[in-house]
């Protein structure tokens, strides 16, 4: 796999990946703040996506483009969170990740459309949910949106369903790739007090907030192992005993309000 990027997925990616898969490109170096890209950001994932695309045309490549399965894309009343039903993007983030979607999909080029929703692995970036939550927390002081939920994915799910969809020899796709199970932020942020000993002092905020479940009926089907990997109550627990206490040491600092939780 050629694998472009040289961040948390990246990594990951290279470690599951580098010899597998030769024929496939993955794009893993694209815009993750959902709330304070830049347009600059933004042109500059484009630009990659069409360099990729059009080497892809030339060659035959197979390209995998990862976007959201967040609120970014799925936060509308009337978005069911299917990859075959309407979707409404609320951000500009949400409708950017579309957008690249349709031009993969217009391309002529053999490609993969992963939305994902949050995922959790160890070496992620201290502005995602699991590391901003813990420095708050750390910090003595965690800001939350009231009634927000997140539908949390370990980064080896996510792996394993990249590996079973490439070798089924599926394409042109569009997959919902998620637990297909909302969390509510205060659970999360009990959970992470309990595991780090500190209660933190907890500052709610009320802003709109639409939490859809993620379809992952797709998914299932493609990867039929997927409805015994557990997801369920237990399933937070899990991940936090797994990755809590590496993400901690490596965010540990000031703490700070994060961009969206």
């Amino acid at each position: 796999m050629e694998i472009i990027g040289d961040g948390f997925l990246s990594r990951h990616l290279a470690r599951s990946f580098a010899d597998r898969h030769a024929d496939v490109t993955a794009i893993a170096a694209g815009v993750t703040k959902t709330t304070s890209a830049t347009l600059a950001d933004f042109d500059r994932e484009a630009a990659l996506v069409y360099d990729v695309v059009r080497r892809a045309r030339r060659s035959g490549r197979t390209v995998v483009f990862f976007s959201t399965a967040s609120d970014s894309m799925y936060g509308t009343h009337d978005c069911p969170g299917l990859v075959e039903g309407p979707v409404y993007p609320v951000s500009a983030y949400g409708r950017h990740k579309l957008g690249l979607e349709e031009i993969l999909a217009r391309s002529g080029v053999d490609y993969l459309a992963f939305r994902l929703s949050h995922i959790v692995g160890e070496g992620q970036r201290p502005h995602q949910l699991i590391p901003s939550l813990g420095r708050q927390i750390l910090g003595g002081s965690v800001t939350v949106h009231r009634n927000a939920h997140r539908d949390l994915l370990d980064v080896e799910h996510l792996l394993l369903a990249l590996d079973r969809v490439l070798a089924s020899g599926v394409r042109q796709k569009v997959i919902n790739v998620a637990s297909g199970v909302l969390e509510p932020i205060e659970r999360i942020v009990d959970s992470i007090e309990d595991r780090l000993g500190v209660v933190a002092e907890r500052t709610t905020v009320d802003v709109p907030v639409v939490s859809m479940p993620t379809n992952t009926d797709r998914l299932r089907r493609l990867v039929p192992e997927w409805a015994g990997l557990g997801f369920g109550e237990d399933y937070l627990p899990r991940l936090l005993d797994k990755y809590l206490d590496v993400l901690c040491a490596r965010v540990a600092g000031p703490a700070r309000t994060p961009q969206a939780l």
